[in-house]
């Protein structure tokens, strides 16, 4: 078993991802929010959304990266397809934890995100994978 199609997946993740978030923090988050957001309504539609876009499109580019003889392992084609946008969430948690404690809403909020993009992009790759070979 070969590690080498993962590693290439959680290239093509990372990079979806990177860019992603670097295009939303610019763009939308940055000039329009700031540092704080007031609301929940304007947390969930400029940062939680937003993230949602970004988490789905890394998880579906990096399963579609993720190679056909390997593809057809259930759980070898989530960790491919998964693993990217769940390190970043570790990641930022343990930068920010002062900010996200266990009991904070802003933690299941992004909990949820990820769970959601990465079914969505999961989805997403399964439904196209079906599509182009049939």
């Amino acid at each position: 078993m070969t590690v080498w199609p993962l590693v290439r997946c959680w290239a093509v993740g990372v990079v979806v991802l990177v860019v992603t978030e670097y295009l939303q923090m610019t763009l939308l988050y940055g000039p329009l929010t700031g540092p704080r957001v007031g609301s929940f309504g304007a947390a969930l539609a400029l940062v939680h959304l937003p993230n949602l876009v970004c988490v789905v499109l890394a998880t579906w580019a990096a399963a579609r990266a993720h190679p056909l003889p390997w593809r057809e392992l259930p759980l070898r084609h989530a960790v491919a397809g998964c693993a990217v946008p769940a390190a970043a969430q570790l990641l930022t948690l343990s930068l920010h934890w002062e900010r996200t404690g266990a009991s904070s809403l802003s933690l299941w909020m992004s909990t949820g995100v990820l769970l959601a993009g990465c079914a969505l992009g999961m989805l997403l790759d399964r439904w196209r994978f079906l599509v182009w070979t049939s």
